[in-house]
């Protein structure tokens, strides 16, 4: 798993990507009340705006982590955006990509770097 500054998570699964955002954004955001997601289908470059949140503290965006195309949405979140609250790093992946350049997941931060950050 490798993660990005903007506290999301990034799992490789096959010569796919799944992301979404790690327990440390779950919980600075509180309990979510609304998301949007993508479209499949959609090319993405790195830093556009994808997902849009909404909490009962804040509204968030969350950014495309590298460039490639959407390919999955994880549907089941629309209905039931409190999942991301309960399970911030399995269940509730956001969307899968399939990365224009894979090797660009390498500039990420790993675990410990990640770790590094938050203290």
């Amino acid at each position: 798993m490798k993660f990005t500054e903007e506290h999301e998570w990034l799992r490789a699964d096959g010569d796919l990507v799944a992301v979404g955002i790690t327990e440390h954004a779950a919980t600075a955001l509180g309990d979510l009340v609304f998301l949007e997601l993508p479209e499949a289908g959609t090319k993405v470059a790195k830093d556009d705006e994808v997902v849009v949140i909404e909490s009962v503290k804040a509204a968030s965006d969350i950014l495309a982590p590298l460039d490639g195309e959407i390919v999955e949405v994880n549907v089941s979140l629309v209905d039931n955006p409190t999942l991301v609250n309960e399970d911030p790093t399995g269940a509730a992946w956001f969307f899968k990509m399939k990365l224009d350049n894979p090797s660009d997941m390498d500039d990420l931060l790993d675990e410990a770097a990640y770790k590094a950050l938050l203290d």
